[in-house]
């Protein structure tokens, strides 16, 4: 199989990640495991092609030690999530309360 056909592999194992997803009130929590699920069935090249997912880099906010980009991609109507890719998987950091908070801004 090429790599680019290769299925992204979730990581939700950040803690601060299940936090926020797990908090969110049911029609949301409900909508963000819909755009999870439909995640984990793209390869890469579709991630970044998807108008739905709006896959965007953030310049506006230093990635943690380790990693070089982070992302966000739209993961409710609502809300955002920041995630960063490490070989197949995308591994997911926060959830966002509002758009301006992904970026960094308040």
């Amino acid at each position: 199989m090429v790599s680019g056909e290769v299925k992204v592999r979730l990581d939700l194992n950040n803690p601060v990640f299940q936090e926020n997803l797990l908090t969110l009130q049911k029609p949301e929590r409900l909508a963000a495991l819909d755009t999870l699920n439909k995640v984990r069935q793209l390869t890469w090249p579709e991630i970044y092609r998807d108008p739905g997912l709006k896959w965007e880099k953030v310049t506006s906010v230093k990635p943690p030690a380790g990693i070089d980009t982070i992302y966000s991609l739209r993961i409710t109507q609502a809300r955002r999530a920041t995630a960063y890719r490490e070989g197949e998987f995308m591994r997911f950091l926060t959830v966002a309360p509002d758009h301006d908070t992904t970026y960094g801004k308040r």
